[in-house]
């Protein structure tokens, strides 16, 4: 407590409320942004884009919401992922010039590095629902009042969207706002799921500790099957900063095999060193995560491979970074390895550690790499060598492979469990699918019904038109719409 404001000390209820361990390590971030603890500095980017789906569907869901409270003193508001007001709702009037007052309105800022410890971007930083009463706010200006928050999140993706907040006085607060925050929240997720096609919710993956047993991406002892230039160049960089004893992180696109360069790197320096991978949850239990793998950290003969950082909470970020800072060794390999999508993903205590930053180049990047992986991966399917024909390579290597290796792995092995020599036909319809843009259900299985037609063996055109029971001009526009291409025999 030594390390938190003097005017929490002053104050025992206060100081008891500061002593919660998300409010604490909440006011200690507030500390380190240096928000100034008297009034709120307002951060104003603008007209807030009123155009994107989270507007649409968090504004309809406030709208209803506002009408079974519409005399009671609360402004309903909705945030994106970056703390700025989107648009707040409420008809209370001395309430909405109080919060003019603090800045508390469409098109700023509310974050936590903005406006300290508040509901709304405790909510954000901790990706939870998150109450935040009176004297619990870093900054005095708003400890007039009770705010309770809500994270929205992407219901196709299971990423953070924004935040629900409902702010009410201090002395009329409730344990209920906060139940009415996650209802608007989960209200508006779902909505989001309607109007973006009605396609299911990614179900978001737990946290997962494993052993690396081999380096290849392969899992076997073939060894290393890239061979592109860029593959190779950020192998050989993040082998080099393994050696030197700098903290390394790997960044790239998800599935592009960041994990599997970091521990190439690791064997190049120490060939029977002990790997572990640590997943963070997007949800769930982090407490317990930590708790089973931090311990091994302590072994000098492992080394831990750590994604899914941007998923943690900023109270589990800050306490991994000192965890991992403390495990640093001064002259030899780290005992830990980092990796995320992108730099700005990874939390601030965790980006701190990063001596040397490495980026994994996606599969798109790399086609000469796509048929001596696609090999591997038949071959760990049938347990034998698995023949491509002429015409799946070449379909294998235009594909511009959104997913990366993930994508390639599942496409490939579902391919070799259907057939000895692997053709076009036997390939995933997006394999063929050129386009960029998502596609609804029926999209999906009217594609999939043209690519299988056209993949069938010997056939022409007009047999496929026949067989759709459409016209030549129509297929052909359909196969434009859908930019699907089908490599020739031969």
């Amino acid at each position: 407590m030594d390390d938190l404001p003097a005017r929490s000390l002053a104050d025992p209820e206060l100081a008891a409320r500061a002593a919660a361990p998300r409010l604490r390590a909440s006011w200690h971030r507030s500390q380190d942004y240096g928000v100034p603890p008297d009034e709120v500095i307002p951060v104003f980017t603008g007209s807030p884009d009123t155009g994107s789906l989270l507007y649409e569907c968090a504004h309809r869901v406030l709208t209803d919401l506002q009408a079974t409270i519409a005399n009671e003193p609360v402004s309903l508001m909705v945030a994106d992922s970056e703390g700025l007001v989107l648009a707040r709702l409420g008809d209370d009037r001395d309430i909405r010039r109080s919060l003019d007052r603090v800045h508390l309105a469409p098109g700023f800022t509310y974050s936590e590095r903005n406006a300290g410890t508040n509901g709304l971007g405790l909510s954000l930083a901790d990706r939870a629902p998150s109450l935040v009463r009176a004297g619990d706010h870093y900054v005095t200006d708003l400890r007039g009042y009770t705010c309770a928050a809500a994270p929205v999140l992407e219901p196709l993706t299971g990423q953070l969207a924004g935040s629900i907040n409902l702010t009410t006085w201090s002395e009329s607060s409730s344990e209920l706002l906060l139940g009415l925050a996650q209802t608007a929240a989960s209200a508006t997720s779902a909505l989001m799921l309607v109007r973006a096609g009605g396609r299911t919710v990614r179900p978001a993956p737990r946290g997962e500790v494993f052993s690396v047993v081999r380096g290849s991406a392969a899992g076997d002892d073939v060894g290393d099957p890239c061979a592109s230039a860029g593959w190779r160049s950020a192998l050989d960089e993040a082998a080099g900063a393994v050696a030197a004893g700098r903290v390394l992180t790997v960044l790239g696109e998800p599935g592009a095999g960041k994990a599997t360069l970091a521990a190439l790197a690791r064997r190049r320096v120490a060939a029977r060193q002990r790997l572990l991978h640590a997943r963070a949850p997007e949800g769930g239990d982090v407490a317990a995560w930590l708790e089973l793998w931090t311990p091994e950290l302590r072994d000098p003969g492992t080394c831990v491979i750590v994604s899914g950082l941007p998923h943690l909470p900023a109270w589990a970020a800050g306490d991994l970074a000192r965890t991992l800072a403390a495990a640093r060794r001064a002259g030899r390999p780290q005992p830990f390895v980092l990796s995320a999508p992108e730099f700005a993903a990874l939390p601030d205590p965790l980006a701190r550690l990063a001596d040397a930053v490495v980026e994994v180049p996606p599969l798109r990047a790399r086609a000469e790499d796509v048929l001596p992986l696609a090999g591997l991966f038949a071959r760990q399917e049938r347990h034998r060598a698995v023949a491509l024909t002429p015409r799946a390579a070449r379909a294998l290597t235009g594909c511009p492979w959104p997913g990366n290796v993930r994508q390639l792995r599942r496409v490939v092995r579902d391919a070799a469990a259907r057939a000895d020599v692997v053709d076009v036909h036997h390939l995933a319809p997006e394999v063929l699918d050129g386009g960029s843009r998502p596609l609804s259900r029926l999209e999906r299985l009217e594609r999939d019904e043209i690519v299988r037609c056209l993949t069938e063996p010997g056939t022409t055109m007009t047999r496929v038109a026949e067989e759709l029971g459409i016209g030549r001009a129509t297929l052909y526009r359909k196969i434009a719409q859908y930019k699907i291409a089908v490599p020739k025999a031969g």
